[in-house]
């Protein structure tokens, strides 16, 4: 599966980096929908780099982290973005009592920080997105899980 790999000198080019994923999305379509998954520490940028894939999907106002909702919807226009933070969520079967699955539909795009809390309910990601803190920047990875996922990454690579 494909891989990109990019060191992010600040806040700034964590918010683009989102965006250009996002005009990714956007680029390869979202019949089947997509799952993003967004692994790091707190504070490594996850709810920054959500906020950039937002705005390519023209939202200008505030993001912020769902940790004590869950999901934040977003309906901007045609298309329709989940935006899941499970740092605080006790069970995964608590996923199912709000009928998450109804979320991952086709036409949606779905960022989840912290996938792992919701480990066996939540489905397959197509991409999965791992921000770390180094001694300077961030260094964001992008690993494909499937062939959308691998789609998204070469439009991406195009973008840069």
């Amino acid at each position: 599966m494909s891989e990109l790999t990019l060191h992010l000198v600040d806040e700034e080019a964590t918010v683009a980096a989102g965006e250009q994923l996002g005009r990714a999305c956007l680029a390869t379509g979202l019949a089947e929908g997509l799952t993003l998954y967004l692994h790091g520490q707190l504070g490594a940028g996850k709810t920054t780099f959500c906020r950039g894939v937002l705005r390519a999907f023209g939202h200008s106002g505030a993001v912020k982290s769902p940790t004590y909702t869950l999901v934040e919807p977003y309906e901007l226009g045609a298309q329709r973005v989940f935006h899941f933070d499970l740092y605080r969520l006790g069970d995964a079967e608590e996923l199912e009592f709000m009928g998450v699955r109804d979320y991952f539909a086709p036409g949606s795009l779905s960022l989840v920080e912290w996938p792992e809390r919701g480990a066996g309910v939540l489905p397959e990601p197509d991409l999965e997105i791992e921000l770390q803190v180094p001694d300077s920047g961030r260094q964001l990875q992008l690993m494909a899980h499937s062939s959308a996922g691998e789609t998204a990454i070469r439009a991406m690579q195009k973008l840069l």
